[in-house]
């Protein structure tokens, strides 16, 4: 059109209140969205010197729990903004023998209600304690300790990732099923390795197998990768399990130190399972069911690599956040820790059923996915295995054995 028919146009005083009125409709909010306002989710993380690779497949992961984290706030965002709701990420990383208290302090002058803590035992404890964390909720996404589910539990603490007991018994389940009931127990050095043991000899007296053999692991393997090495290993890992019958060989190697070499050298031609081999695991690369392929598929283009059990932990606490803040159509932090703690939250989580937190110790009931170097074998509970309130139940300290006191 010419810019003299506009101009003649425009000096209508009809055609000139057509045209606000039309910038004024544009300019109007949808219908039924609301004004955005910002939820900001803390994480707490912490260095870790990341272990060394035992082979050539293995790959050096230093953001694990972080890019989980960040793929469950871009999930919320995603939700959160047909109903006027923004979220953010603000994270802390503390140094090797940094305490948590400063950012803590941090968090709450933020106004933040509620942190990942991608923290050991010891420094999540520091943490729920920290002045301030009072008014929190931190969700622990990294620590299995059974403790922190038990005499160490704390009220302003929920967990997402798996206890050694849930992890434990998944597994014995699965053996269990399976008629493997005579265990070969290989218990590493390390506290962790200890607690791992103690929650392996807990679930077999609790679902009916027979540990037969109960060692330590003290042999020093050779540099698998050295040009010998294999022949060290070909010999101490025989005389190492040279013992009587057994079905399987349950490894509790939670520092990762031996348990992957045992496969094919064992005195005996047995499988392997617990913290190597065939493992019960929180969430495992391997997973492509109950539309899983989605998750890992938004995780691997978000950080480059398949998802971690403690990315899968984060990204079921932020999830967890935004989720309850969804159904309740508000970001009032008093409102959403109450929903999450109430029997009406339910997460999906990618895993076959709804996730929830139980209200005895904070625990995120899930199901355990029992995995295979390259294949998914199995998930628990399995079947037979029931409950009177839930099969989720099955796994992990109940009620009526808790120790836990808020």
């Amino acid at each position: 059109m010419p810019i003299s028919n506009i101009q003649l146009r425009l000096r209508n005083p009809s055609r000139i209140r057509q045209a606000l009125a039309l910038v004024m409709l544009l300019a109007a909010p949808v219908p039924g969205l609301a004004e955005p306002h910002t939820m900001v989710i803390g994480y707490l993380g912490q260095q870790r010197t990341p272990p060394l690779p035992l082979g050539p497949l293995d790959q050096t992961v230093t953001d694990d729990g972080l890019q989980g984290a960040r793929l469950g706030i871009g999930e919320d965002m995603g939700t959160g903004r047909f109903l006027g709701q923004q979220f953010r990420l603000q994270q802390a990383i503390l140094k090797v023998g940094e305490t948590p208290a400063e950012a803590i302090k941090e968090f709450a002058a933020a106004g933040i209600s509620f942190v990942v803590a991608d923290l050991d035992a010891p420094q999540l404890l520091q943490a729920s304690a920290a002045p301030g964390a009072e008014r929190m909720t931190l969700f622990n996404s990294r620590a299995p300790d059974d403790r922190l589910r038990q005499e160490d539990c704390r009220r302003n603490v929920l967990h997402t990732i798996p206890s050694h007991a849930m992890l434990a018994d998944a597994l014995a389940q699965y053996l269990v099923w399976k008629r493997w009931q005579h265990w070969f127990l290989l218990v590493g050095p390390h506290p962790q390795d200890q607690a791992m043991a103690a929650a392996f000899r807990r679930a077999a007296t609790r679902f009916g197998a027979e540990i037969t053999v109960d060692q330590p692991w003290t042999f020093r393997p050779a540099n698998g990768r050295a040009d010998t090495g294999h022949v060290t290993l070909q010999t101490e890992i025989p005389a190492a399990t040279q013992v009587s019958d057994y079905d399987v060989l349950v490894a509790a190697d939670e520092a990762d130190e031996f348990g992957a070499y045992l496969e094919g050298r064992t005195a005996l031609p047995r499988p392997v399972a617990g913290t190597q081999g065939l493992v019960a695991t929180g969430w495992s690369a391997v997973n492509e069911e109950w539309g899983a392929t989605q998750l890992q598929d938004r995780f691997h283009k978000l950080a480059g690599r398949w998802m971690l059990p403690s990315d899968y932990a984060a990204w079921l606490a932020v999830r967890s956040v935004g989720e309850a803040a969804t159904r309740l159509h508000s970001l009032d932090p008093t409102a959403i820790r109450n929903y999450l703690r109430s029997d009406d939250f339910l997460l999906a989580g990618f895993k076959g059923q709804g996730l929830s937190f139980r209200p005895w110790d904070g625990q995120m009931r899930q199901p355990i996915l029992i995995a295979g170097p390259r294949l998914l074998v199995s998930s628990s509970p399995q079947p037979g295995f029931l409950h009177q309130r839930t099969a989720l139940d099955t796994l992990g300290i109940d009620l009526e054995e808790s120790t836990c006191k808020f």
